[in-house]
């Protein structure tokens, strides 16, 4: 059986190590996989290519970590972020199952995350909230425990008030026809946008209205 003769640490790569057998370079591990061999230890053909199974798994985990650090996923984000870096089905089941029991993928969390930071930063309604979060793999039962508690008119306040601006030059039928439409397109229903299109009319043209009344 082969036998290793050395274990270094790679230059580039501080997290990984070259195993050598037999006094030649073999492959490369994970440092937290090359930890568990010593030199003058005896490996199998099967124990080699045990080592290096679980060296994918670990790689393809690191990778996850490191996808997951810029905001949550969803499972189904995970795994298409996986498959298009040629991860094989079976070591992305794993490292699938590894991120549930650590409680780093958890598709009801990632759904009320979406939906709290879409309110925060980009309002949206519950038509177009349910079509994000149904883009990124989430059961419909579980979109709609997120959205319970959606305050729909609120967030057309919020969305309404930051774009009305770009309109406050427009005669009113355009201004009408353009701010609807901007809002439906952000998941808003039709009666509620209409509302708030007319609300923000109102403010813009407050001092107008009280100089004709005087």
């Amino acid at each position: 059986m082969p036998q290793v003769t050395a274990i270094k640490a790679q230059q580039r790569r501080r997290d990984r190590a070259n195993i050598f057998l037999d006094g030649e370079y073999a492959f490369s591990l994970q440092k937290i996989l090359a930890a568990e061999l010593v030199r003058d230890q005896e490996l199998t053909t099967q124990e080699i290519a045990e080592l290096q199974a679980r060296d994918l798994a670990e790689r393809a985990y690191e990778r996850s970590l490191r996808y997951l650090s810029y905001r949550p996923r969803s499972e189904q984000e995970m795994r298409r972020y996986l498959e298009n870096k040629d991860v094989e089905p079976d070591v992305i089941s794993q490292v699938i199952d590894r991120l549930r029991r650590m409680r780093l993928l958890d598709d009801a969390a990632f759904a009320e995350f979406w939906v709290e930071n879409r309110e925060s930063f980009r309002p949206r309604g519950a038509w177009a909230l349910r079509g994000e979060l149904r883009q990124k793999g989430v059961a419909s039962e579980v979109i709609e425990e997120a959205l319970s508690d959606l305050d729909e008119e609120s967030a057309a306040l919020r969305a309404s008030e930051q774009a009305v601006r770009r309109y406050a030059r427009l005669d009113y039928e355009t201004f009408f026809r353009r701010f609807v439409g901007y809002l439906q397109r952000r998941g808003f229903p039709y009666g509620l946008s209409r509302r708030m299109v007319e609300l923000r009319w109102s403010e813009l043209h407050q001092d107008e209205s009280e100089e004709n009344d005087s």
